[in-house]
């Protein structure tokens, strides 16, 4: 019901942009041009391109050769983040999308097709990380990117730059003046009495740090075998957290993706924007542990109708946004992208409130509120809207939500119906 009207509001407070029906607005943003503009958080996105043409793929016997080494592809994008769905030897959409999404990571044109050269790093990376045993922990643990770190570290070790260079974020250098019109850099030694940079394991404030959580998650699915499934779960909340460290795999990919549309910005300077985010939604962030979901996104919708930005703009920065969030273990970021993308309208963001409370990052443990969330999410994408996270895996609404009832000491019972939406809801959705 809440979400009619917090719909409706922002309707009525945005006479002037024109939205038309259509696709739901989590595809929106998907071509971005131009830049960084005034706005709540220094920049916004600017105006969007043509709608991207849909690929498809078509599934076709594949001889079992191939298949194995397909499936030795798929293994490896999984155990780096890049979700290729179960390993089953054939290259269709889901692994088409997460090699794309290996590329961009890696700096190759993303093509969805890997050259000789590609393939061979991206599996004999695989085979040294997990040969590596306590050597290969200790560097996930000391990366933010967890287990894409490797990648990272492995790439720059064979550029030959020092293990220490690969494995720990690069502080930037202090430029000197000027000289004879040339820029000169501090050597390393003047800038020893800055303190070194150190593994982060705990964010700031002594909270816990999503980011060494979900690289200790990875390391338990990868032992398993895999993920979790609904017919052999055993633990709902290993299998919550499982699904947490996913969405927030996707969200940083998504992210990044349409972060290198933005022209004439670098990542860092992105970053800096998006910092700004935290302070801008502190309020509705600390809500989330008190609230109910309802009150929550009335105060997000007051928010968004005094943003002064178009729905395009709040959508796509939230998106870029949400990816930096979750890459510096910002919680009041990606907590604050994530409500302003819901309220916009996009449901299926409600998961990631939902793992939040569930699991106590950037929020108070709350898994009775956590399963409103949940539940939002679940019944958005039963009733048509496109999942965000993981769309290749039709088992996982279900699975969250068997989790979260079982979290919560409750029997899963059917999912309940949303509330009808209003026959003129398409209009805020946001269009390519």
């Amino acid at each position: 019901m809440f979400s009619k009207q917090i719909t409706m509001s922002i309707l009525a407070a945005s006479l002037a942009v024109s939205v038309p029906a259509g696709r739901a607005a989590a595809d929106a943003g998907d071509a971005l041009a131009g830049g960084i503009i005034g706005g709540i958080i220094g920049g916004a996105i600017v105006k969007e391109s043509n709608k991207p043409k849909r690929q498809t793929y078509t599934t076709r016997h594949v001889p079992s050769a191939t298949r194995a080494q397909n499936a030795e592809v798929q293994t490896s994008l999984n155990y780096f983040g890049f979700a290729a769905g179960s390993p089953d030897g054939v290259l269709g959409r889901n692994s088409r999308t997460a090699i794309s999404q290996y590329q961009v990571f890696m700096g190759y044109p993303p093509s969805g097709y890997l050259t000789d050269y590609e393939r061979s790093f991206l599996v004999s990376s695989y085979h040294r990380a997990i040969t590596g045993g306590a050597a290969t922990t200790q560097l996930v643990a000391q990366n933010q990117m967890g287990t894409r770190g490797l990648l990272k570290a492995y790439q720059q070790e064979a550029a030959g730059i020092p293990p220490t260079m690969a494995t720990t974020p690069m502080a930037p250098q202090t430029p000197l003046p000027q000289q004879q019109g040339t820029m000169a850099f501090a050597p390393v030694e003047e800038a020893a009495p800055q303190t070194p940079a150190l593994p982060n394991f705990v964010a700031q404030s002594g909270r816990p740090s999503l980011a060494s959580h979900c690289n200790k998650v990875s390391l338990l699915t990868n032992s398993n075998g895999g993920f979790t499934t609904q017919a052999a779960m055993t633990d709902a909340n290993f299998a919550l957290n499982e699904q947490f460290c996913l969405a927030r795999t996707y969200a940083i990919a998504r992210g990044e993706e349409l972060a290198q549309q933005v022209q004439g910005f670098s990542s860092d300077q992105i970053a800096q924007q998006c910092a700004g985010f935290g302070p801008a939604m502190k309020e509705h962030v600390a809500a989330l542990s008190l609230k109910p979901q309802a009150e929550v996104l009335q105060g997000v919708g007051g928010f968004i109708l005094n943003s002064g930005m178009s729905l395009e703009q709040l959508a796509g920065t939230a998106r870029i946004c949400l990816s930096v969030g979750y890459r510096t273990d910002d919680m009041d970021v990606a907590l604050g992208s994530a409500l302003l993308l819901t309220a916009l309208g996009e449901q299926p963001y409600g998961e990631l409130m939902g793992h939040h409370l569930a699991q106590g990052f950037g929020a108070t443990r709350r898994p009775d509120l956590a399963l409103t969330w949940y539940q939002s999410a679940s019944d958005a994408i039963d009733n048509g809207a496109t999942p965000v996270f993981a769309p290749g895996q039709p088992e996982r609404n279900s699975l969250i939500m068997n989790a979260a009832y079982q979290i919560n000491g409750r029997a899963a019972g059917p999912a309940q119906s949303a509330a009808p939406q209003p026959a003129s809801l398409p209009s805020f959705s946001i269009a390519n």
